[in-house]
């Protein structure tokens, strides 16, 4: 076992996600197989359109993390076509105003992970929107290390479908 005690710099570490990386996956792409429609994927899409769509994240950081991805495999952002980027942020645009009116965080990181050492566990190339709140650090998270979600998932997923619906009305 390594001694960290030694280092300076402190370490963040979530054993769930070996598990994910290594367990049984489907063939194919998690994002295409969502696209499709696969039943061998559990899809947590809220909004689908121009090209894109709108997913809870399966391992949420905070609720209303969301990740945007294209319907067409790319692994590389350079290979977006200009109509894709426009619509690519569109969709982003969209999620900020969804998740502002749903969960109304006070911040946001947004970003993509492009190859396995950078940290994509999925090489289908896809935008995280992970909403901030202040005081986010709980008594879970300082003493045992635990993330407290204080919204299930697949209730964030129906809350969303709805909002996405309206607001792509309003706004596309």
């Amino acid at each position: 076992m390594v001694d960290y005690s030694s280092n300076s710099m402190e370490y963040f570490f979530n054993f769930e996600k070996i598990a994910y990386l290594k367990g049984k996956r489907p063939e194919g792409c998690i994002l295409c197989l969502i696209r499709d429609g696969s039943d061998l994927v559990q899809d947590l899409t809220v909004y689908s359109g121009d090209g894109f769509s709108v997913s809870l994240n399966l391992y949420p950081y905070n609720p209303g993390h969301l990740i945007v991805f294209p319907h067409r495999h790319c692994t590389d952002l350079r290979e977006f076509q200009v109509d894709e980027q426009l619509a690519l942020h569109r969709m982003l645009s969209l999620s900020l105003a969804v998740l502002d009116d749903q969960y109304h965080p006070s911040g946001y990181n947004i970003g993509c992970n492009m190859g396995l050492n950078a940290g994509a566990s999925i090489e289908h190339i896809h935008y995280h929107i992970i909403p901030r709140y202040p005081r986010e650090i709980g008594i879970a998270e300082l003493f045992a290390g635990k993330r407290v979600l204080v919204e299930h998932p697949l209730d964030s997923m129906e809350r969303l479908k709805k909002a996405f619906a309206q607001k792509a009305q309003e706004l596309l």
